[in-house]
């Protein structure tokens, strides 16, 4: 078996360079690769294109990629809640891409299939149809989308075993899953580590075949962008 564990995230980032292109899983903050985002920002690396659901907050994920200045280009579905973002945007020093959410999943999730395009009528009659070919299926118009082309895929998991089996965990499998089938390089962080065997086979939600690189992480914040609670009702 070749061995896939390693032992730092340092060492995950074998390879990165400047003007790569990256996918980084996650849904909001959740399921996001924390302990990848703080290994890519020490590295240096810059003019990166960065394609995930969100862009962080201003200093958590992909915040501190941006505070760094080193992502030229994020392709992304919300990112409302990035001052920074809005900040870098408006004055021109970066480059944005919004993408309908479910095209940005079908984007992952052919790349991974080896599909190289396909249609969707989403975001036709906007700016997202701009420059694209439209194509009519069934009486309604279609415009072309291309399955992205990452260089690495940074995801985190649960659980992993050290053949690179993964199990997700509620909202972290929106886009982990996708991404980690997509990357050239698929880096894996996990909360727990085990050996090879030890993982029901029913339950793995992305096969060790798509993963390069995997690392048990620490000191996940698990950090909550809208906090929402019920007020206690007085009697």
């Amino acid at each position: 078996m070749i061995r896939k564990v390693i032992d730092k995230p340092t060492a995950a980032i074998q390879g990165l360079r400047d003007n790569m292109t990256l996918m980084l899983g996650g849904f909001g903050l959740c399921g996001i690769p924390e302990n990848s985002i703080v290994a890519i920002r020490d590295s240096k690396v810059t003019n990166l294109t960065c394609i995930s659901n969100n862009a962080g907050v201003d200093d958590f994920g992909l915040g501190l990629l941006l505070q760094t200045r080193q992502i030229k280009k994020m392709i992304s579905s919300y990112v409302g809640e990035n001052d920074l973002f809005e900040t870098l945007m408006l004055s021109g020093e970066l480059e944005v891409e919004l993408i309908p959410q479910g095209t940005l999943a079908e984007r992952c999730r052919a790349a991974g299939a080896g599909i190289p395009a396909f249609y969707t009528p989403a975001g036709f009659g906007t700016e997202v149809a701009h420059g694209k070919e439209v194509r009519w299926f069934n009486g309604k118009p279609h415009i072309m989308e291309k399955a992205f082309e990452a260089d690495f895929a940074f995801v985190k998991a649960w659980k992993g075993d050290e053949a690179g089996n993964l199990i997700y965990k509620g909202t972290a499998r929106n886009f982990n899953p996708l991404m980690a089938m997509a990357g050239k390089i698929t880096v894996a962080e996990v909360e727990e580590l085990v050996p090879a065997g030890e993982l029901d086979p029913n339950q793995i939600h992305t096969p060790g075949i798509y993963v390069q690189h995997i690392f048990e992480g620490k000191n996940y914040e698990k950090r909550i962008e809208q906090r929402t609670v019920i007020k206690k009702q007085h009697s």
